[in-house]
């Protein structure tokens, strides 16, 4: 039997998309079916730069006012909320940066060795960038996490150098608009749910059961007594 098919929109630098992630896994340790997970791109800040000018509370408090201690506050809740999945962060000390060089090599990994390989970068990137504060943007740092998971030394290279992958980037952002998604994590099941926001775990679980069902349907017998079979015909 087919695994259920799930695409996530999300970004590396994405709080609530490491949450979600989280909460998604576990609702799919209570879900007794095999299910395979590509991970699509969403870019948060297109223009955030290669190298870092700032940190992510100085941008918050910026872009939506109060200064740096607005900014803090704002970690504060997205900490909170990673604590209770059990994720301890250093979200104070992540940067401002571009993930688009990340996103590359996500459908690098995906080409080269499907979504097992896909996935463990994306936990390698989201780790990194969450709880050991690192530049996802730098090249160097991003060859390592790579090497870490298995990528090919040479094809990451070769990738990083040039612009390989980024129409993938870009039509994976088109497709997000198209199914309506301004914001991530958001989830699509199957072709034919979609599911915005990092929804707590039971929540997803119910998504989930909901498309197995309508994509496995049981049939329902009515019995009769006129019918026949090996036995003969009941007359």
């Amino acid at each position: 039997m087919l695994a259920m098919e799930i695409e996530i929109w999300s970004d590396v630098v994405c709080p609530w998309c490491y949450i979600g992630k989280r909460r998604l896994e576990k609702a799919l340790a209570d879900f007794p079916h095999e299910v395979n997970v590509t991970w699509r791109s969403f870019q948060l800040d297109p223009g955030a730069p290669t190298e870092p000018v700032e940190t992510v509370a100085q941008a918050l408090g910026r872009k939506y006012g109060g200064g740096e201690a607005a900014g803090r506050q704002m970690i504060d809740r997205v900490e909170a909320a990673a604590a209770e999945e059990g994720m301890l962060w250093r979200h104070h000390q992540s940067q401002r940066v571009g993930t688009v060089d990340a996103h590359r090599l996500l459908h690098l990994a995906l080409h080269d060795g499907g979504t097992k390989l896909q996935g463990a970068l994306k936990e390698r990137l989201l780790a990194a960038y969450f709880m050991e504060a690192a530049n996802v943007a730098d090249h160097a740092v991003l060859r390592g996490l790579a090497a870490e998971v298995g990528l090919d030394a040479a094809r990451v290279d070769e990738v990083l150098a040039g612009t390989e992958f980024l129409d993938e980037v870009y039509a994976d952002q088109q497709q997000a608009g198209a199914y309506g998604a301004t914001g991530v994590p958001f989830y699509v099941i199957e072709k034919r749910y979609g599911v915005s926001g990092a929804q707590p775990s039971q929540a997803l679980l119910q998504v989930l059961d909901r498309a197995w069902s309508d994509a496995h349907p049981v049939l329902t017998v009515l019995e009769g007594d006129d019918a026949c079979g090996p036995d003969g015909c009941a007359i």
